[in-house]
């Protein structure tokens, strides 16, 4: 394995990105959870809300509810995956006070995109395919979360945490 992992250094990379990239993924799974359990379920915070281009009006979006869900999870998991990234997959010695910055740039565009995502998504899965609303939460979970590797994972490795950077 070894012997591979030097020959292939990239893909392997690719492949550690994407394994522990799972960890900010548990973290947004298991928030989306609790937070559509106590937000949506317990406080029945469904009204529908909408702010510039967040739109959780329609009957199944969950409304502040679900928007408050997914900002929460989407900020928790961008926290976790920031340290999870530049400490294990790109090992990178990038001045935390150049990559931070740049990183907070990206979460916050993974962050908007991921939460004006969730309403329509989850519209579509309950009021179009039928699906209740947990499922219809993880589904747009897995949209976000793909989403976000096509995206990430050149930004990381190229402009936020390359190599071989000199220590400042």
């Amino acid at each position: 394995m070894k012997k591979w992992i030097e020959a292939h250094p990239n893909l392997w990379q690719f492949i550690l990105f994407n394994i522990l990239s799972n960890v900010s993924t548990i973290t947004r799974f298991v928030l989306t959870w609790i937070g559509t359990a106590i937000f949506v379920s317990v406080l029945q915070m469904t009204s529908p809300f909408q702010f510039l281009i967040f739109d959780y009006t329609s009957a199944h979006s969950n409304g502040v509810g679900g928007f408050v869900t997914f900002l929460i999870a989407e900020v928790v998991a961008q926290a976790v995956n920031f340290f999870v990234q530049k400490n294990w997959v790109f090992k990178s010695n990038s001045d935390f006070s150049k990559a931070a910055p740049k990183y907070a740039v990206l979460a916050i565009v993974i962050v908007v995109v991921n939460l004006v995502l969730p309403g329509h998504v989850t519209e579509l899965c309950v009021g179009r395919l039928g699906l209740n609303q947990g499922l219809a939460s993880t589904i747009a979970s897995v949209v976000n979360t793909l989403l976000a590797v096509v995206v990430s994972f050149p930004l990381l490795k190229f402009w936020i945490m390359p190599e071989d950077q000199k220590e400042s």
